[in-house]
């Protein structure tokens, strides 16, 4: 029998000219906002995954610029235990929600609904905008 191990998913931090942010707002549970993403399929590359993802739920097509965490903390997702590898995105476009995304918005950095936020998608976003500007990456701990 094979031992249980947390699921793989990936996220796109995709920033968009003007300190734009885009996010999703989720149609399934766990309800509110959130970085586009989900989980990888058997058979795809994490940045396969993750371009496949944005474009589902967004309907944009990225640009990978940089790997920016990995968060692994076993309550970040209510769902079950997940591994979620943060890449550094851009996209130009206008995002249209899709998939199990009701809704897709990009937000100014200053309109970000932190307190409508899923998983613990607001102290990542927290870390991205503290990473954009100073160039500090989280702790590996997190």
């Amino acid at each position: 029998m094979r031992p249980l191990t947390p699921q793989v998913t990936v996220d796109a931090l995709i920033v968009m000219r003007g300190k734009r942010i885009v996010l999703i707002e989720r149609g399934h549970f766990p309800a509110g906002w959130a970085i586009p993403g989900g989980f990888v399929d058997p058979g795809e590359s994490l940045a396969e995954a993750v371009r496949r993802e944005a474009l589902e739920e967004t309907g944009l097509e990225i640009e990978i610029k940089d790997l920016f965490h990995v968060y692994s903390r076993p309550w970040r997702d209510p769902r079950g235990d997940t591994v979620s590898v943060m890449y550094h995105c851009t996209a130009e476009g206008a995002p249209r929600g899709g998939d199990d995304a009701e809704t897709a918005r990009a937000f100014r950095f200053s309109e970000i609904p932190w307190d409508e936020m899923a998983f613990d998608h607001a102290e990542v976003l927290r870390d991205f905008l503290r990473f954009l500007e100073t160039g500090e990456k989280p702790s590996l701990e997190k």
